[in-house]
């Protein structure tokens, strides 16, 4: 059976400082600095919040989480000066950083909840978001706002919560984390960041003239988002989170030749992705597309140098047939999904780039036939250390807007990834039936009979 992890109900109140602006603590370049072309495309405009849990350290005992935060935030901004400045749209919706170095917006706060409170295996959706990333008034925006809203909520257990929402445009997972680690290492008394930061976002601009080699699924107008699904309303929306560990990848992998080649990752997504198109219950025939997201630093020749922290993520699209990929053997749906991550070579991110700049920027085009899963496992946001040590939990503070996979240790002491979801309710409990369907073994040939004939 699957592991459900399901989300933690707490109720809490936050006293809250009054909104400040961290600024570097010493004078940095004043200067405009542009962004890529992958950075600043329409799907990357948004705030993205992200959260950490720390345990009580009786090391630190006497020592204010939130000061020591500040005082270290204030110190890294000297070197990811950027961040302390605003974004600026010039001709053609192209983005640039004002370094203007007016600083980050900084809120410090206490709860009266303890982290165990937050149950065993504290997992996204966390109560009360709205009190422990404090929504300021007037400071929701992408231009001419604070790249960073940051919040540190002290417990009355001794740990405490750090959440950041971060402007897209400046970065990816990795750079935040970058970034973060950064912060992290300033906390501890070091002079300067491990890994120095690396701005060159012209590398993933657009060439002259633009040249689009590839097809590019993952801006398909065909699958623009469609609203006429009674089941996806805002009411009718689950949030689960599903553990795999050991013994739940072994029972995935008895569906395939001993000696067939594929990474955990490779056989999670194929599962995953055939577990939900199922659950969709769509016409044989329909369209569906799987769309990886692939860290693309490594791909380049020379590699993206190390420390550059801007957006470096390509999208890399495959499409098939409801009927073929829930019919096949479980072998074509993980070559599918090794096909996808394959197309994301310097090329295919040059492309992606020419494509943007030449058709408006586009955001990616999503509908209920698309399965867009973000691998989070490399991404270990908990191993942000301010002094206190690892964080019980770090990443994704919402799994509203999308389908990962997080690294995630349980109360048990297990290694495992977990799999957050966020699916109308009727889809969900199609999912949880079908994925408990294959761990049992019931399904073995992927001979399912519940595609519907018709729409």
């Amino acid at each position: 059976m699957a592991r459900t992890l399901q989300p933690t109900s707490l109720a809490f109140k936050v006293r809250r400082s009054e909104p400040e602006l961290v600024a570097p603590i010493k004078p940095t370049p004043r200067e405009y600095k542009s962004l890529s072309d992958i950075d600043d495309r329409y799907g990357h405009r948004f705030q993205h919040p992200i959260i950490l849990l720390y345990r009580y350290n009786p090391s630190m005992e006497g020592k204010d989480p939130a000061k020591v935060i500040r005082d270290a935030i204030a110190k890294t901004l000297v070197f990811y000066y950027p961040f302390a400045g605003r974004l600026k749209e010039g001709a053609n919706g192209k983005l640039s950083v004002d370094c203007t170095g007016e600083g980050v917006l900084f809120i410090e706060g206490d709860a009266d909840v303890t982290l165990q409170q937050f149950g065993d295996n504290p997992l996204p959706p966390f109560p009360c978001m709205d009190e422990l990333l404090f929504d300021v008034k007037g400071y929701g925006g992408i231009l001419n706002y604070p790249l960073f809203l940051i919040q540190v909520t002290r417990l009355k257990c001794g740990g405490f919560i750090f959440t950041i929402r971060h402007n897209h445009t400046m970065g990816d997972a990795t750079g935040l984390l970058q970034f973060m680690k950064a912060v992290g290492e300033m906390a501890r008394g070091v002079p300067s960041p491990t890994i120095s930061p690396i701005w060159e976002r012209h590398l993933l601009n657009a060439r002259t003239p633009p040249r689009v080699t590839y097809t590019h699924h993952e801006f398909d107008q065909e699958f623009m988002d469609m609203n006429d699904d009674e089941t996806i309303q805002p009411n009718n929306m689950m949030n689960l989170s599903f553990f795999f560990g050991s013994n739940e990848i072994s029972a995935l992998r008895k569906f395939i030749p001993p000696h067939y080649q594929c990474t955990t990752h490779d056989i999670l997504t194929a599962c995953l992705w055939r577990c939900h198109t199922t659950a969709l219950q769509p016409n044989p025939s329909q369209h569906i597309r799987l769309i990886c997201i692939v860290n693309a630093r490594s791909k380049f020749n020379p590699p993206l140098p190390l420390g550059y922290y801007g957006n470096a993520i390509a999208y890399p699209t495959t499409v098939t047939t409801a009927d073929k990929l829930c019919r096949s053997p479980l072998e074509y749906a993980i070559e599918l999904v090794k096909q996808a991550k394959g197309k994301a070579t310097e090329e295919y991110m040059k492309s992606t780039a020419d494509f943007l700049v030449t058709n408006g920027r586009p955001a990616l085009a999503l509908n209920r036939w698309s399965f867009l899963l973000s691998n989070l496992t490399r991404i270990k946001f908990q191993d942000v250390d301010f002094g206190w040590g690892k964080a019980v939990y770090g990443g994704d503070a919402s799994n509203s807007d999308g389908k990962h996979l997080i690294p995630f240790t349980n109360n048990e002491g297990e290694d495992g990834i977990v799999v957050t979801l966020y699916l109308p309710a009727l889809i969900m409990e199609r999912f949880v039936n079908e994925l408990n369907s294959l761990l049992k073994n019931e399904n073995p040939n992927g001979n399912h009979n519940y595609i519907k004939s018709n729409m």
